[in-house]
């Protein structure tokens, strides 16, 4: 079955510049490489998404500005629908990204449209009501998205919020509490354990390289991630959240290995917004990875 995932969330033409090693402040460094490319945590997950075979419709605002037309065109070209996306006066949101040699990343967002994004329509907010998980991050107002989880809750709809950028606890209270799954790397993981936010079903932790923990019930698992020699980590995150949205439904285990998979072959590819693998390379690594437990395994029948 097809999981038919919506994505609520920010749009950003990004600028990426390539160099040595990340600026101290004060520090003025040449970039050896620079490009422009789509981006956006919404857009980056509803393309990962759509390319891991899920059937996508993104909920998000663009501007009126010549940006916009080239994200229109991205997120089509991978199968997005965009029934759901808005169009306000002024500029499309836009990220400024510095990559390092060792593939670490900073990055600067200027949410433009972005921050004007709402759910005031009923067409819109029907987008997010047909479909079977909501998926949902913080580059857009924290008001928004709740009520995104809120109507996404209503409908039945699995709602998954990866908390990122990280937010106030008191601004988070109310979706927390609306939330099924919450995603977060381990530099924000403590804030979830230790603040007393509203306690969710499900909570995941990306670890990058290492994979990603998953604790619910009082009992936790890890999942370890595909070994590559990453070039450049942008939007790894993000295809993680739009992997497990995808498969979510076909297991917990399961959508946790697919998305640990597709993050590593996303560091493989430079830039954000085309950098999410689809369904055949992410089957093929995780075929890969059960060939070599098997081989390793001496009591195993099939041991060649």
């Amino acid at each position: 079955m097809v999981a038919r995932v919506c994505v609520v969330g920010s749009v950003n033409a990004d600028l990426t510049f390539t160099v040595d090693a990340l600026p101290q402040p004060g520090q003025t460094v040449l970039a050896s490489a620079l490009s422009t490319s789509p981006g956006g945590k919404g857009g980056n997950q509803a393309v990962a998404a759509a390319r891991s075979g899920a059937q996508v419709q993104l909920v998000a605002a663009l501007g009126t500005d010549a940006a916009a037309e080239h994200l229109r065109t991205h997120l089509q070209d991978n199968g997005v629908g965009l029934n759901g996306v808005t169009s306000v006066p002024g500029p499309s949101g836009s990220a400024a990204i510095i990559v390092d040699a060792n593939a670490e990343n900073c990055i600067v967002v200027a949410p433009g449209a972005n921050a004007h994004l709402s759910l005031t329509s009923a067409a819109v907010r029907s987008v997010v009501a047909d479909c079977d998980v909501v998926l949902i991050q913080l580059e857009i107002p924290v008001d928004t998205a709740t009520v995104a989880a809120r109507v996404g809750r209503d409908a039945g709809a699995v709602v998954i919020v990866n908390a990122s950028p990280a937010a106030r606890p008191a601004e988070m209270t109310a979706l927390a509490g609306l939330a099924d799954v919450v995603v977060v790397n381990e530099t924000e993981a403590d804030a979830w354990l230790t603040e007393g936010r509203s306690p969710v079903p499900h909570l995941v932790i990306t670890r990058g390289p290492r994979g990603a923990s998953h604790l619910a019930g009082g009992e936790r698992s890890d999942v370890t991630a595909p070994a590559v020699e990453a070039v450049d980590t942008t939007g790894a995150g993000d295809v993680f959240a739009g992997v497990l949205a995808a498969a979510w439904s076909d297991g917990i285990d399961y959508a946790l290995r697919r998305a640990c998979a597709a993050g590593a072959l996303a560091t493989l590819v430079h830039g954000a917004g085309n950098c999410a693998p689809y369904s055949e390379a992410i089957d093929d690594i995780l075929d890969a990875r059960l060939e070599d437990r098997v081989d390793d395994d001496p009591t195993s029948p099939t041991r060649r």
